[in-house]
């Protein structure tokens, strides 16, 4: 019989419909393994991961500081590792502060109640196309203050982009991620050249017209484009696997008509079943985690799918615990790397949850979902429903 090593491959149609038992088993078996198709150390608890995810020091974010390289487009703030991250990072994070997150919020819950009403009456649709697409595209265009692009266009290449971060399990994606990020930054170099409305890129753009050199511009624009389209695909994946959730535990939404439950019962869903799997650090010097030794210049993949079911760290991990707190979840990365969206991601799905409860029919499950094909995202490609008076 084969290891359970060896039977994790996150790629596998059983692995994308639910992961957690096997990754369950590597935790208690061997929480730290050599992945010969990932070609790295796979971490699986919480632990562990947050220890990689902290030192700078010895795990880089960064592939130059092993010797690698890093192309033109991917240089940005999600490939830097302090000191240089600090001022990028500084410049997008006092830009978010300053937006209204409450108005952002309530008119995302206005842009659900309007699609449910739409698709009210018509029988069985997508949830994916019909609302976690169009409410991602919007959240994320009215943060940045930009005229959203048409929803299935942009989904399009930004799902190719997403495609692209599997490249090591699968070289072919890689060349077209290339061409999709191109496309995507063309886009925001017009954003740039433009008038943009009100919003976080506008005060991003002024700020950093006069006070940063060519090469920090570039990483202004590249971190724009990241942070359109990773926050709009990690919300979309949120989004997907949040409803798929309550349409499996239709009593958490009832529960989360209690508006002091929605915060931390939306934190909740994305720690059951998050969107982003993991990411990936390289080892510096020689170091131990667990049993394991490793060695400079090895790849290290903290295992964020299995460190948000460790029961080390969450009591009841497979269980749904709507007033959890605390909830220091791994849902969106951790620390200076996380996903810099990640306060206006919760918004989106606040008023998603708010919205749901909030429309006069229930939203009921239609069929079993198809799960998209990728390792580091975990999304739906279809999740059908319907509403019922």
């Amino acid at each position: 019989m084969p290891s359970v090593t060896d039977r994790y491959d996150p790629l596998d149609a059983e692995i994308l419909r639910d992961p957690y038992p096997v990754l369950a088993e590597l935790r208690q078996a061997t929480p730290v393994f050599w992945h010969e198709g990932m070609g790295s150390w796979v971490l699986t608890r919480y632990a562990d991961c947050v220890r990689v995810l902290r030192d700078h020091d010895t795990f880089a974010r960064d592939p130059r500081r092993a010797g690698g390289t890093v192309p033109e487009p991917s240089l940005s703030v999600q490939t830097l590792d302090p000191p240089q991250h600090s001022r990028i990072r500084s410049l997008f994070m006092t830009a978010l502060r300053a937006q209204d997150l409450t108005a952002i919020e309530a008119r995302a819950h206005r842009l659900v109640l309007r699609r449910l009403d739409e698709l009210a009456g018509g029988g069985v649709f997508d949830v994916v196309s019909e609302i976690a697409v169009p409410l991602s595209v919007a959240v994320v265009a009215d943060l940045l203050g930009v005229e959203p692009p048409p929803y299935a266009e942009f989904a399009e290449v930004s799902d190719t982009i997403m495609r692209s971060m599997d490249g090591g399990l699968d070289p072919s994606l890689v060349e077209p991620g290339r061409i999709a990020r191109r496309q995507l930054s063309d886009l925001v170099d017009s954003w740039f050249t433009a008038s943009a409305r009100p919003g976080l890129l506008a005060r991003v753009r002024q700020a950093s017209e006069h006070n940063v050199d060519a090469l920090a511009r570039l990483y202004v624009k590249n971190t724009a484009r990241v942070m359109f389209q990773g926050g709009y695909s990690t919300m979309a994946a949120a989004a997907g696997n949040a409803v798929h959730t309550l349409l499996v535990h239709p009593e958490a939404l009832h529960r989360m008509r209690d508006r002091t439950l929605l915060g931390t019962g939306v934190d909740e869903l994305v720690r059951f079943d998050g969107p982003v799997q993991g990411t990936t650090r390289t080892a510096l010097r020689a170091c131990r985690i667990g049993t394991v030794d490793m060695r400079p210049g090895q790849k290290v993949v903290p295992l964020f799918a299995a460190a948000n079911r460790d029961p080390a760290a969450f009591p009841g991990a497979d269980r749904l615990v709507l007033d959890r707190t605390p909830n220091r979840h791994l849902a969106y990365g951790w620390g200076l790397h996380s996903c810099t969206g990640t306060t206006v991601a919760q918004a989106g799905l606040r008023a998603l949850v708010a919205a749901l409860n909030d429309f006069p029919a229930q939203l009921v499950a239609a069929g079993d979902g198809v799960r998209r094909r990728t390792a580091t995202m975990r999304a739906f490609e279809t999740l059908p429903a319907l509403l019922r008076p």
